[in-house]
């Protein structure tokens, strides 16, 4: 599953990238690449980083019932002020 998680923050990367160029240049480098938007293999692209973005929802809900969460939440109650 770790590999799992690697790959698709890999792919949210690519697409965050992707949409930020969109944004910023109206440039859409997997449609340039892949030969448009239409393109079997960019929409291939475009569909994994969506279910890339569903996978990784799993690895925030497990966090906020970890000790991550908790740990943090009880950094900032217990914080000693400074003098």
């Amino acid at each position: 599953m770790k590999a799992l998680n690697l790959v698709t923050l890999a792919l949210l990367i690519i697409g965050g990238i992707n949409w930020g160029l969109v944004g910023l240049a109206q440039f859409d480098l997997v449609a340039a690449i892949f030969g448009g938007q239409d393109a079997p293999l960019a929409r291939l692209v475009y569909a994994l980083v969506g279910l890339s973005a569903l996978w990784q929802i799993v690895p925030l809900l497990r966090a906020s019932h970890t000790n991550e969460v908790h740990a943090e939440a009880h950094a900032r109650t217990h914080h000693t002020p400074r003098r």
